[in-house]
């Protein structure tokens, strides 16, 4: 149990580490991406952005 809490805080980590680069990249902008404005705050869905790097990653896994 405390080792997937410790996996999935990292991996947390890691991606609020490299959202700044993934948007410089295009992702969080690609369609199918939600953004909108609820109650004075900004909400992103990132849907197309998640199942495109989700692709990858099984892709790069498949071939290593």
């Amino acid at each position: 149990m405390l080792r997937w809490f410790l996996v999935v805080f990292l991996a947390l980590v890691l991606i609020n580490g490299l959202t700044p680069l993934l948007r410089r990249w295009g992702f969080g902008r690609l369609p199918g991406d939600l953004r909108f404005r609820l109650a004075g705050r900004e909400w992103d869905i990132p849907l197309a952005s998640t199942l495109l790097l989700s692709w990858v990653v099984s892709l790069l896994a498949r071939l290593l």
